[in-house]
């Protein structure tokens, strides 16, 4: 009897450390789960990450770039002008060639870091690249052609910094042989209905 007893009490203990056994299984189980679902979120920003990073740095030095050739625009301005008013006075030739330099020096700096002249000149106006300030008229040049540039316009790796300030050539337009406005017509048409109802009235008089 005692034997049965311990045979079913040891039977009953085995089932328990079974039963207990495959709890922690699938404790274990659904934990490894939801540590491979966050190991694939990891993984999957990360690689995000790695796609957004450079374009993002990329972007940052690109608009660094910009501010500080902006803030530099000024000075090329002023060496612009400075060897405008020399070449129209009688300065001393050393003195010229140096500004010369200096300014063509700083040009080429700006044009490593992809800095580049927008032509305007002769041009065909596009308001992308250029700021029309004065309109103009010369029958000897074609119409919407860029005739004098005040200020040069820059671009930095093919966007636009500063567009060309300039002045724009306006053709007047051509006298159109077409049929008269309605307005006026009508108005030639309301006159001569009162012409007719005054001729009218006088006749009948």
């Amino acid at each position: 009897m005692k034997s049965k007893d311990a045979k079913k009490v040891k039977k009953d203990s085995g089932e328990k450390e079974v039963k207990k056994l495959q709890q922690q299984i699938e404790a274990l189980s659904r934990e490894k789960d939801e540590l491979f679902d966050k190991l694939q979120r990891v993984a999957a920003d990360y690689a995000n990450y790695q796609k957004r990073a450079p374009k993002q740095i990329a972007d940052s030095v690109a608009y660094e770039k910009k501010a500080i050739i902006r803030s530099l625009l000024p000075s090329l301005d002023n060496f612009a002008h400075a060897l405008a008013s020399a070449d129209n006075a009688e300065a001393v030739d050393g003195v010229v060639k140096g500004v010369r330099m200096v300014f063509e020096h700083m040009l080429d700096a700006l044009k490593g870091h992809g800095l580049e002249q927008i032509d305007a000149v002769g041009q065909e106006f596009d308001p992308i690249v250029h700021e029309a300030i004065q309109l103009r008229v010369e029958a000897d040049k074609p119409d919407n052609v860029v005739l004098e540039e005040f200020q040069t316009g820059y671009k930095l790796n093919g966007q636009v910094v500063r567009p060309s300030k300039v002045t724009v050539n306006r053709l007047p337009a051509e006298d159109k042989e077409t049929e008269p406005d309605v307005s006026e017509a009508a108005q030639a048409q309301e006159e001569g209905d009162q012409t007719a109802d005054s001729d009218a009235s006088d006749s009948g008089e």
